[in-house]
């Protein structure tokens, strides 16, 4: 048995796929497009049950990318039957969309989604009443905590073995008449199309383009249909003096009201939202409530960053009491490949990314509290009116905060807007947002050039520079290719909810879980390659030797001539010779030869730039790893050289997945290319700058 899973955005609808399919979901996208597509099963007394967690939607006649696919599922009814969610604490703008629904001809399930909070406003519904009235199981549920899930089990399965019931919806007595008329002429007539009849015939009326085409290649008899449309629309605007798309919105609203004063046995409190309302006085203050934003980032990275920091070292220094075992298993100074395959490969390089994941969890546990008690809304309300002064619209807030968790799904998330203009400037601009990939490369730059009290700002600082940096990019594309008029911003405020513990855990363990695949899979292989390019092709005499037999070299201790003799075999390898070809041109930047290396790599994914540098600098060190990375890159180079990597990494080079989800979003190669070529060339400058400036400074 198939079930579609739709509602409105905010009605908890994926909560319910979450209970209902538990650990048993898979995500993919839609055929030709990248709006997530979940899918998920579950069991109920011996009956396989698919669901499809549809994207959120207010109605059917939505204009969004994903607010389509949607209604294309819907309208497809390629399912046997629709789990309506609704939040219960909104229930008259939710039943709109419902009406639309109930004109499919499609098998129906009412969920009332959080009804725990719907009672403690003191609202009071009678269910029994509701199913009577509307002509299929109604179901109260509070999904976070599991409550009223085996009643909507047991509707589902009662309601997919039960025949189709007629549409109880009525829309007065004008469009009742005009649409039976209608739906007479085009029975026997045409091939089935989206929707059923019901939905087609007022489609007709509203005047829909892709209904009146797909009526067209019917012929003769289409154009039949199409006079009595026009002549049942004329009537019905003449006689109420309305618009026929409004009135038949009026109806609907109408349908509603009455179906509520029936079934509500109890008005919520006036005063139902007086706390969110309270916290939006504090919160979405028009004075207050960017400063505090501001507060509240600050406080994120702070704990990231300070929290963080102690099972970081746990787990960097279990690495590295890893490596002195593993290296005590061969005779000292032996050059065996295996041993430094183990230890100045897999173990530099993946290590040193592992160790960041108490980071990763922490700023993700950050975020999905923001975004699951409401407070992201209204940061995106906060956010609008500066947005818009700089051509971003207030819908792009949601991609741009998801990308500090990852391009590639806050990309994919621009969908939700419905100018194109919009989509591809948020898009263009996204990258500037520090992903969860640069945040191993703050955790090691961070800490190797700035001293613990400045650390939190650091970080603070590096994130605002790319916001920055966003808007002021975004400013110069509105203006100039992207040119074109702003969309309005509208967006609803749920009210403020505690996020469950359960949810929070879950999106931890999920990101923790994907970065350290990404550990296991991607930088696993790039540090083995990165060690085979720093490792070979190997050197047979070096200089060091000829100049001290020479005599021209004196009074350097066996671990000097050691250190030199490792200097000179990096430089010979594949990895230095390609450095050192790159070196002339990044040497203006502060950067040496490894760094050059390290750059490339990030290309593949950001975190190999750590993996990179840990291989680099294991193989160049003689002392058994007794040093960290931190500590090498603060002696190979000074606080200037540190923050100019940073701006270079935080702004240049998207990583190859970023570039590739650009061109499938945007559909050309040029915008990838733009955002790719254009977002290096201001890295570039802007290192340059702050490089050479600060010489004057420091």
């Amino acid at each position: 048995m198939k079930i579609a899973l739709a509602g409105n955005p905010n009605s908890g609808k994926t909560s319910i796929f979450n209970v209902l399919t538990g650990s048993r979901q898979h995500v993919g996208n839609y055929p030709g497009v990248t709006v997530e597509k979940r899918e998920g099963k579950y069991q109920w007394e011996n009956v396989n049950y698919e669901v499809l967690d549809l994207p959120g939607t207010y109605s059917l006649n939505g204009y969004s990318p994903e607010e389509q696919i949607a209604q294309k599922e819907l309208l497809k009814s390629n399912h046997d039957l629709v789990v309506f969610v609704v939040d219960s604490t909104a229930l008259r703008r939710s039943l709109v969309f419902l009406c639309q629904l109930m004109q499919l001809e499609s098998k129906i399930v009412l969920c009332l989604n959080m009804a725990d909070e719907a009672e403690k406003s003191g609202q009071k519904i009678d269910r029994e009443l509701f199913e009577k009235l509307v002509g299929f199981p109604v179901v109260e549920t509070v999904a976070y905590k599991g409550i009223g899930i085996d009643a909507l089990k047991k509707a589902v399965a009662r309601t997919a073995a039960t025949p189709l019931q007629a549409s109880r919806l009525v829309l007065g007595e004008r469009l009742t008449e005009a649409v039976r008329r209608i739906r007479e002429s085009l029975s026997g007539k045409f091939g089935h199309e989206p929707g059923g009849s019901f939905w087609q015939s007022v489609r007709l009326l509203q005047g829909d383009p892709e209904t009146i085409e797909a009526l067209k290649k019917y012929g003769t008899a289409a154009s039949e249909t199409l006079s009595l449309v026009q002549v049942r629309r004329a009537a019905i605007e003449a006689e109420t003096s309305r618009d026929i798309s409004l009135y038949i919105t009026e109806q609907y609203y109408g349908f509603v009201d009455g179906l509520l004063r029936e079934v509500t046995l109890k008005e919520p409190h006036e005063n139902a939202r007086k706390i969110s309302d309270f916290i939006d006085s504090i919160l979405a203050n028009r004075v207050l409530g960017l400063p505090i934003f501001l507060a509240i980032m600050y406080a994120t990275f702070w704990i990231t960053f300070t929290v963080g920091d102690y099972p970081v070292q746990w787990i960097q220094n279990g690495f590295g009491w890893l490596s002195i075992h593993l290296s005590s298993l061969w005779p000292v100074g032996s050059d065996s490949a295996l041993r430094s395959l183990l230890v100045d490969g897999i173990i530099a390089g993946v290590g040193g990314v592992v160790g960041f994941v108490p980071n990763i969890v922490l700023l993700f546990m950050c975020l999905v509290i923001l975004e699951d008690t409401g407070y992201m809304a209204r940061a995106a309300f906060l956010m609008d009116k500066l947005m818009h002064v700089f051509g971003l619209h207030g819908r792009s807030f949601i991609p741009l905060m998801s990308g500090f968790g990852c391009s590639v799904p806050a990309i994919m998330a621009t969908r939700t807007l419905e100018n194109e203009r919009d989509r591809l400037t948020t898009m263009l601009v996204l990258p500037l947002m520090s992903c969860g990939a640069r945040l191993p490369i703050w955790m090691l730059l961070i800490p190797a050039f700035f001293a613990q009290n400045q650390r939190a700002a650091m970080m603070w600082a590096i994130y605002m520079i790319g916001i920055l940096l966003a808007f002021l990019l975004a400013f110069l594309l509105r203006r100039t290719v992207l040119k074109g008029e702003d969309a309005p911003f509208v967006m609803e405020l749920p009210p403020y909810r505690l996020p469950t513990l359960r949810a929070v855990i879950n999106r931890m363990i999920e990101r923790a879980w994907l970065y350290l695949q990404k550990a296991g899979t991607i930088i696993l292989a790039v540090s083995i390659l990165m060690w085979c390019l720093t490792s070979y092709p190997k050197k047979e005499h070096f200089e060091i030797d000829a100049e001290l037999q020479a005599g021209r070299v004196q009074a350097l201790s066996p671990e000097e001539v050691e250190h030199l003799r490792a200097a000179e075999s990096l430089t010979y390898s594949v990895a230095g010779r390609v450095g050192h070809l790159i070196e002339p041109v990044i040497r203006p930047l502060g950067f040496d030869w490894k760094i050059g290396v390290g750059l490339i790599g990030a290309f593949v994914a950001k975190e190999v730039f750590v993996a990179q540098m840990g291989v680099l600098y294991s193989l160049g060190d003689v002392k058994e790893n007794t040093s960290s990375l931190q500590e090498k890159l603060r002696n190979a180079y000074s606080t200037r050289v540190g923050f100019s990597l940073m701006l270079y990494l935080l702004i240049a080079t998207p990583c190859m997945a970023t570039v590739a989800i650009t061109r499938r979003e945007s559909g050309r190669w040029k915008w990838a290319l733009l955002q790719f070529g254009g977002l290096t060339a201001i890295a570039y400058v802007l290192s340059f700058l702050f490089f050479n400036i600060s010489r004057f400074f420091v």
